[in-house]
């Protein structure tokens, strides 16, 4: 018999992630006997001795703990150490080993919509996320630069990466093409915020926000307005958790049956928000 395995996300707030269903859903139809919880996490050194102590199998780590819970495992991956920044752990026989997927399944999307060498692009906020951007964006060949609501962190983590950092002056004489949302503005239940003036948007603009939940952010609403190509944030989520389900379990993710599912959760929320 099949020891059943736990897997969770910790972050704080996860009250809306969607990761549970999506990966519940993919342990069910690989028939990998598991289950995944979303756990609200403030303090991150006791949750993970409880990933120890409670021999959880795999973790997803969501803001604001991606860079702060490095300190804490026993091992990362080099491209998770370069990124500075963790959102997947998996538990071999004890060993916390620490990995970034965000990177992958961010740089995805944006290549899926246009070729980043060559291009500049404005990335918005400095977590953990703007750090697997950032990192990528470079990797790929654009010309990167950040802007933050913190002046002192953004320009740290442009020094960092060797990225530049611009105050809101200077966004417009940089004149991005691409444009990446990493902030929760926008996220559910704030759906009405958005980063920045819809008067900075251009449709020469690919913009690409990493809020899902919402689907269309009123970024992405007002982007797509503008004539601007948007990216949802459901093809980085997706992306990134295939990769993960890969590494907990060793099987090929069933990404189409992992996109339809969070999609129609998104959607279903849409048409409930809208009294449908």
């Amino acid at each position: 018999m099949v020891e059943n395995r736990l897997y969770g996300v910790i972050g704080q707030p996860v009250a809306h992630s969607l990761s549970p269903l999506m990966h519940n859903t993919a342990f069910a139809v690989t028939g990998f006997e598991a289950h995944f919880s979303a756990f609200a996490v403030t303090d991150l050194e006791a949750a993970v001795a409880g990933i120890r102590a409670l021999g959880i199998a795999g973790v997803s780590v969501t803001l604001p703990h991606k860079t702060a819970v490095i300190k804490h495992l026993d091992w990362i991956d080099d491209e998770a150490l370069a990124i500075g920044a963790v959102n997947t752990i998996v538990n071999r026989c004890g060993r916390l080993c620490g990995y970034n997927t965000d990177v992958s399944g961010a740089i995805n999307a944006l290549q899926s919509k246009i070729e980043l060498s060559g291009r500049k692009v404005l990335i918005l906020g400095a977590g953990g996320a703007a750090r697997a951007l950032v990192y990528g964006a470079l990797k790929a060949g654009s010309s990167v630069a950040i802007g933050n609501r913190t002046a002192d962190r953004g320009q740290a983590l442009a020094e960092e990466f060797g990225a530049c950092f611009l105050s809101r002056s200077e966004w417009d004489g940089f004149a991005p093409e691409i444009l990446v949302n990493t902030t929760s503005l926008g996220m559910s239940p704030e759906v009405d915020k958005m980063p920045l003036p819809e008067t900075f948007l251009t449709p020469e603009m690919v913009v690409m926000d990493i809020v899902y939940n919402p689907l269309r952010t009123r970024l992405l609403k007002a982007a797509k307005e503008c004539g601007a190509q948007t990216i949802d944030g459901l093809t980085m989520f997706v992306g990134q958790g295939a990769l993960q389900f890969e590494l907990w379990t060793g099987k090929k993710a069933p990404f189409e049956v992992m996109r339809q599912t969070v999609l129609a959760e998104l959607q279903r929320g849409e048409r409930s928000s809208v009294g449908d």
